[in-house]
């Protein structure tokens, strides 16, 4: 499990991924940890398979105890379906998630951490010393979806938004944006259902300040290739199955 520092300046963010032991038909996925001051969430922490390097290479960054949160976008198998090994791991641990899923989740098991439902207008998660607002990504590609946003950091983690798929090995950062479209096109254009909600989220993206947006699968987008990328995800046509 690679790790990598996105942000360290007070607070820290680390993205864990391109595993080499991992499954060749399993997709492969970011996950992405914040810490402030002695408590620190684990965004999106990844299916069951990856339970194990996971907890590996989070422990060499915060003891056990000081990973208070967890946050789950949606409740598809590669986000959450660790939850039932987190379970045991994180009793006194909160389950950010939205409200609509938690029966759902449920059946990943999770008999000891709390559940904190998300309602669909958003919120803000106080981490530390630092808040992170959770942004409503509906149908993107989930009915019921979250982004996080930290203005501290002015890092967007935008779960399926700006998801690649690419080979194991690739590197965690977008260089030439035009040669990067072929890896994300099909993927927004089949798994991404409504062009209304795309405008909606573009509408509420533009006005953050981002200087990188971390998607859950494929690299990261930073400097002017975030405008890029919301400029040609605006003029997009999605949800293309039904067209």
């Amino acid at each position: 499990m690679q790790t990598t520092t996105l942000f360290n300046k007070g607070h820290r963010w680390l993205i864990f991924g391109r595993d080499p032991s991992k499954p060749e038909r399993i997709i492969d996925t970011n996950q992405y940890m914040i810490i402030s001051q002695n408590q620190s969430i684990l965004l999106d922490p990844g299916g069951v398979e990856l339970f194990a390097p996971m907890l590996a290479a989070v422990l060499k960054h915060v003891p056990i105890e000081n990973i208070t949160h967890l946050f789950a976008s949606h409740q598809d198998p590669d986000i959450i379906s660790s939850l039932g090994l987190w379970d045991q791991v994180l009793p006194n641990a909160k389950l950010y998630c939205p409200w609509l899923w938690e029966g759902f989740v449920r059946h990943f098991g999770m008999n000891n951490i709390e559940f904190m439902p998300i309602r669909d207008t958003g919120d803000v998660v106080h981490i530390g010393n630092i808040d992170l607002h959770l942004i409503p990504a509906h149908y993107l590609h989930s009915s019921g979806n979250f982004h996080v946003y930290d203005p501290v950091a002015k890092i967007l983690f935008s779960g399926d938004v700006g998801a690649s798929l690419e080979p194991a090995g690739a590197p965690f950062e977008v260089g030439d944006f035009s040669e990067h479209i072929d890896k994300m096109q099909l993927f927004h254009q089949r798994w991404m259902p409504s062009n209304n909600a795309k405008q909606d989220w573009i509408r509420r993206v533009r006005k953050l300040d981002i200087e990188i947006m971390a998607p859950q699968h494929g690299r990261i987008f930073t400097g002017e290739n975030v405008d890029k990328f919301l400029d040609w995800f605006e003029a997009l046509e999605v949800g293309i199955a039904v067209q």
